[in-house]
């Protein structure tokens, strides 16, 4: 192999400017920049689809509280232009935070219907008893 065409191999191998590895590095970060730029327009759509599943059945009117830093939020989600007004932020972020939550519904769910049979027991556990207490007063 002559020295010119090692020269040429090795600006091959090296990029143009024959620093190592300069050529590989720029597919590594151009290959990144496309990754994130993916991942983002993933994460917009999936923001979207959330927003819009928030907002078509919004048929409760709420009058709520906030403290200082949840009203600037709720303020900067609409100085982005992804809400209109304040309120829809604040159901977007209400209807996050209960899919977030889900586990924790789910056990007070659970609870709530043991509450509910319970209650149902006690009432049949009163009415017997009241009609057992009828039933001697008439003899």
């Amino acid at each position: 192999m002559t020295d010119e065409h090692k020269k040429n191999e090795g600006k091959q191998a090296t990029g143009e400017s024959g620093e190592p590895g300069e050529s590989s590095q720029k597919n590594v970060f151009e290959e990144f920049g496309e990754q994130v730029g993916k991942f983002a327009t993933k994460t917009m759509d999936s923001i979207r689809q959330s927003i819009d599943k928030a907002m078509e059945a919004r048929n409760t009117v709420l009058t709520i509280r906030v403290n200082e830093e949840a009203n600037k939020k709720m303020g900067m989600l609409v100085d982005t232009g992804i809400f209109k007004s304040r309120s829809e932020s604040a159901a977007f972020l209400i209807e996050e935070g209960i899919k977030h939550q889900g586990t924790l519904f789910k056990k007070i769910s659970d609870k709530l219907e043991q509450i509910g049979k319970l209650k149902d027991e006690l009432k049949t556990i009163v009415s017997d008893e009241l009609d057992d207490t009828g039933k001697k007063k008439k003899k």
